[in-house]
């Protein structure tokens, strides 16, 4: 499969030092994350991950689980993540395929993340999240009701019909991968590398201590303003993309 079909990335970067995979939340696209590649430094190569029944790729069937995904993101990007280093960011949903996917790059290929950057998420092995309610089985009516609750998605686009006709398939298709994903908390770390997890003071609490277990590395918890679509927040964006930055250069340092 091409790299373009599965990876976003606006601006192509050869001397960059580091790639940054940035993992959609359930529903979400790439462009969010393609455009940090015309904001953050030279340094740094940002790939967004394009999955099935969305944009370019709307034609194509969801992925019914977390396997077909780490299995494209894997089959794509293995020859790219083994020429430099590479880091890992995903919010909500995107945190699970991130984890996800450095727990098969570590056990298969013995490759690792120079940082994760988890957000909006609990560990997937944590009580809170195991006994979280399940959202994608819920009717369209009180689904979009859930949706409202914990804001984020435009009202207006909330209230059109033909767009929630395009949004609703994605979001609860994500939905369903996530409350489907079962993993084992790690007997041991089985990374070395920094994790940081990011979260919205106000978006409902998350296990973010239980992510701990993943590395023996640095682990560094980021409480921001908003709720559960605090990142998408003008000032809390530029706050991530400046501490992303300065781990990442810190890591530079180390691998130069």
């Amino acid at each position: 499969m091409k790299m373009e079909k599965v990876i976003n990335c606006f601006k192509r970067r050869p001397e960059a030092v580091t790639r940054l995979i940035c993992f959609p939340w359930a529903g979400g696209g790439s462009i969010h994350y393609a455009r940090w590649g015309n904001v953050l430094n030279s340094s740094i190569e940002v790939f967004a991950v394009k999955l099935p029944g969305r944009e370019s790729r709307a034609k194509e069937p969801f992925f019914q689980d977390m396997q077909q995904i780490v299995d494209e993101v894997i089959g794509v990007l293995l020859p790219v993540l083994k020429e430099k280093q590479f880091a890992l960011f995903g919010h909500s949903f995107g945190a699970f395929t991130s984890f996800a996917v450095a727990d098969a790059l570590k056990r298969l290929h013995d490759l690792e993340p120079v940082h994760i950057f988890l957000s909006g998420a609990s560990a997937p092995y944590s009580e809170t999240r195991i006994n979280a309610p399940k959202r994608s089985s819920l009717s369209d009516k009180d689904f979009l009701q859930w949706m409202s609750s914990i804001g984020g998605t435009p009202p207006e686009l909330l209230a059109n019909p033909e767009v929630l006709k395009l949004f609703l398939p994605a979001l609860k298709a994500d939905l369903h991968v996530v409350e489907n994903y079962r993993c084992n908390k790690p007997d041991d770390p089985f990374l070395s590398c920094p994790v940081t997890c990011f979260d919205g003071k106000d978006d409902v609490p998350h296990d973010l201590q239980a992510w701990k277990s993943i590395t023996s590395g640095d682990f560094t918890v980021r409480m921001l303003d908003g709720s559960h679509f605090y990142l998408k927040d003008s000032a809390n964006e530029k706050m991530i993309l400046d501490y992303i930055t300065k781990q990442l250069e810190t890591s530079e340092m180390d691998y130069l």
